[in-house]
């Protein structure tokens, strides 16, 4: 299902609308339980918080989003607090009360195919993400987040692939599961010397999109 189908019904619910600023949080160490949240603009970052205090950064949000079926999904796993931080200017959600959001999709034979499909493809963006994680290294780890970085933000230009949003070392390193930020500036000092990438105004630039999507995969 498209996920203007998600907005359209909502809005002839007249389901309100919360806005959040930048770097606050629409949930930190747990959600209301009381209500279901749907991004309808924005970026939005999802991370858990490991037990010994460290933040492990499971995905970017950019698009319309049930951002509670994510973390309901995330407790099946862990019990580690889960923390929704907005990472644009400004971030709006539909604020539906829980019961009465399952009693739409109890409803609506479109909204059932759209939740059990959400499902099925976290699921695939978790496994695919792990082995990434764990099969090609603190390199390849890193390659392989920032190509899939132009999905969510990437625009061509005459001298490659802009990455149209600013990620931190420090996120990247949340991201891929390495413990500090110094083992990426390490990593992405060597991808800008064999003129992989490059950093401007604080924005990637992806020269050679082959070379990171080499370790797709693999």
């Amino acid at each position: 299902m498209e996920s203007d189908y998600l907005t359209a019904f909502l809005d002839r619910k007249k389901t309100p609308i919360i806005k959040k600023k930048r770097h606050t949080y629409l949930a930190y160490h747990g959600l209301e339980e009381a209500y279901t949240y749907v991004l309808k603009k924005g970026v939005v970052k999802t991370s858990i918080i490991l037990k010994d205090g460290r933040e492990f950064n499971l995905s970017y949000i950019v698009s319309p989003d049930i951002i509670s079926l994510l973390r309901d999904e995330v407790s099946n796993y862990t019990s580690a607090p889960f923390n929704i931080r907005i990472e644009s200017e400004e971030a709006s959600f539909y604020r539906i009360p829980r019961t009465v959001f399952w009693e739409y999709v109890k409803e609506d034979a479109v909204l059932q195919d759209y939740v059990r499909d959400y499902y099925r493809a976290k699921l695939s963006e978790s496994i695919s993400s792990l082995q990434n994680m764990t099969m090609n290294g603190k390199k390849g780890a890193v390659c392989t987040f920032i190509y899939q970085l132009i999905d969510l933000f990437g625009v061509q230009t005459e001298e490659g692939i802009l990455i149209d949003f600013q990620v931190t070392n420090e996120d990247i390193a949340g991201f891929c599961g390495i413990s500090t930020r110094n083992s990426v500036n390490r990593i992405i000092h060597d991808l800008k010397e064999e003129k992989v990438i490059d950093i401007k105004k604080q924005k990637i630039v992806i020269y050679d999109q082959s070379y990171l999507a080499d370790y797709i995969d693999r």
